[in-house]
């Protein structure tokens, strides 16, 4: 009998310390890296590629990269296939955010706060060093289930502010373009990590529910991936992610 009692508290305190640690893996540090580039910006195929190195270097170290191309470049020669009216919203507003104008390409975000030119890599990697020292304030978790052409996504969150969103990105992990005008005319294009649908959920009211997101004709569970945060609209701060 002398033995049971302390077993028993020592399984208990191992049990806390578990479920103590799976809190803290819930809050740890991440780097959202929101990029704004475009087929007909020459400055920023340089930026793609090393967007398209770190999502490869640090996919496992949370650490997530969106490629958002804007339409403000489409009127210059070529028409960028991925690009998006909306997204070039999403940039202005940072702009408003941030307090930054104009707006230009390539451009990337970090959780939602600070802004690097986005093919410069020795300031756009110790961003990334910063925002991973920094604690997550929500945590998210996402359960995805394909019916047709729609994908449907079981969300819960924790911790949001008073005005906080859910954004649900359909992510393409990586796309060739021949360019034949513009100003990268004649040239073949990689790009990575290709936001090809981004739909938001307010959390105001519900923390926990089921959205339905439309998939991309060409979508498949090998080449796509689906990436989810919250982020408070009040202030533009990404305050956690995941990946679905």
């Amino acid at each position: 009998m002398k033995n049971i009692v302390p077993a028993f508290i020592m399984l208990f305190l191992l049990m806390g310390n578990t479920i103590f640690a799976q809190s803290n893996s819930d809050k740890k540090g991440f780097a959202l890296l929101e990029l704004y580039t475009s087929e007909g910006c020459s400055s920023c195929p340089p930026a793609d590629e090393l967007s398209g190195r770190i999502q490869n270097e640090l996919k496992d170290k949370n650490v997530y990269v969106l490629a958002y191309h804007v339409d403000y470049w489409d009127k210059q020669g070529w028409k960028d296939i991925f690009s998006n009216a909306d997204y070039t919203k999403r940039q202005y507003d940072y702009a408003k955010f941030m307090g930054k104008d104009p707006i230009y390409t390539p451009q990337v975000i970090i959780n939602g706060k600070i802004d690097y030119v986005g093919s410069q890599e020795t300031s756009l990697r110790n961003g990334i060093k910063s925002a991973l020292v920094k604690p997550a304030s929500a945590s998210l978790s996402l359960e995805t289930n394909q019916i047709d052409n729609n994908l449907s996504v079981n969300y819960s969150v924790e911790g949001t502010s008073k005005n906080s969103r859910l954004f649900i990105a359909v992510v393409q992990k990586e796309a060739k373009s021949n360019i034949k005008r513009g100003e990268n005319a004649n040239r073949v294009l990689t790009h990575y990590q290709i936001v090809r649908q981004l739909q938001s959920v307010d959390l105001n009211k519900v923390k926990k529910g089921t959205a339905t997101v439309r998939l991309p004709k060409n979508f498949n569970t090998q080449y796509f991936e689906i990436i989810g945060f919250v982020q408070d609209m009040n202030s533009g701060a990404v305050l956690g992610v995941k990946r679905a």
